[in-house]
Formats: structure tokens, sequence, C-alpha cells
């Protein structure tokens, strides 16, 4: 196991324990280890078993593969200027999901008063859910129409054709989740 490997062990180990509130004693009592040997996957110091990897990470109740993983980021700040933001006609969308997450897209959408955008079918078998923060939504999909107040979802077919309008005088937020066909 290489040094760098073995770090990224102990760092896993010793986060996933603290993060269950575990001491170094609890720990290696649920795996069935000795303490020693608890202490040691945490130093990054421990060359291990596959039984005693095992035994750790069902301790701590995750994947052999979550023990060995380079962790991301425990968090990241996405500054509102790198915040991508799509104008589409006079309509501002905005991608609430900076990273990629496989078969989901969440915007947030503004609509001055009085405007509508069309909206861009997506691949057959998505399904997209419509919710209403502030004003009202109409929408328009499947040849029906629906209006939406504050606090409203609907969900619907986002492979078909459809729209979005604000019928009000004021500005309209709604926020759009799409679930792509897998």
């Amino acid at each position: 196991m290489s040094a760098d490997l073995k770090a990224t062990l102990g760092k896993n180990v010793r986060q996933l324990r603290e993060a269950r509130g575990f001491t170094q004693e609890q720990a290696a009592k649920v795996a069935g280890v000795p303490r020693a040997t608890w202490s040691h996957l945490e130093s990054g110091e421990a060359n291990p078993t596959l039984t005693v990897l095992m035994a750790a990470a069902s301790a701590l109740a995750v994947t052999m593969e979550e023990l060995v993983v380079v962790p991301r980021a425990e968090c990241v700040l996405y500054p509102a200027a790198l915040v991508k933001v799509q104008q589409r006609g006079q309509a501002s969308i905005r991608k609430l999901l900076p990273d990629p997450i496989a078969g989901m897209e969440i915007d947030r959408f503004e609509l001055p008063a009085n405007v509508r955008m069309v909206g861009v079918p997506h691949t057959p078998g998505t399904r997209e859910y419509l919710t209403c923060e502030r004003g009202q939504i109409t929408l328009v999909a499947a040849g029906e129409t629906y209006t939406l107040s504050p606090g409203d979802v609907i969900a619907f077919r986002g492979d078909q054709r459809h729209s979005y309008a604000n019928p009000g005088k004021t500005a309209a937020i709604a926020y759009s989740v799409v679930a792509l066909a897998r």
C-alpha cells in the first residue's frame, strides 16, 4: 500500500469515526479489532489486511471504497459571480448545481412581468418538477395550462413542448428540477 493511500485511509477512518461520535476505543470494539490496530489505521502508517479493512468499514457503516477514496473538499463556496447564469430572452436562468450530478438539473429562473419563456424539451422519459417561489407562473404543457402560485409544485413530462409565463405585474421566481431519463 503506497504512503499516499495509507494517509488517505488514515484521514478517512478518523473523519468517519469522529462523525459518528466514536472514540478510537469504541470504534475498535465495534469493529472487533484491538485499539492499537485502530490507532494504526488512523495514523496512516498501517498496512491493514482485507479482514481489518472490512471490519473497519462495517463498524463505520461504509463501503471499503469509502475508506480509501480521496475525499472531496468538505465545503466548496461558489461566489455568485462564478455561478452560471443564462439569459433566454428577458428571462434569467441560474444553475443551482455548479457540480454536475448525473441525471439531474436544478435551475432557478426569474421571469419579469408579462414575459414568456419557451422550455427546451428534454430526452424521452424525462420528468420535470416546477415550483413557484414568488409571483405566479403559468405553465403550458401538453396543450394544457396550469397556473402556479407561491408554494405550488407541478410534475410533468419534460420531453414535450412546454413554456413558462409570468402573467403578473412583478417579477416571478420559480425553480425547476429536471430528472433526466436513464
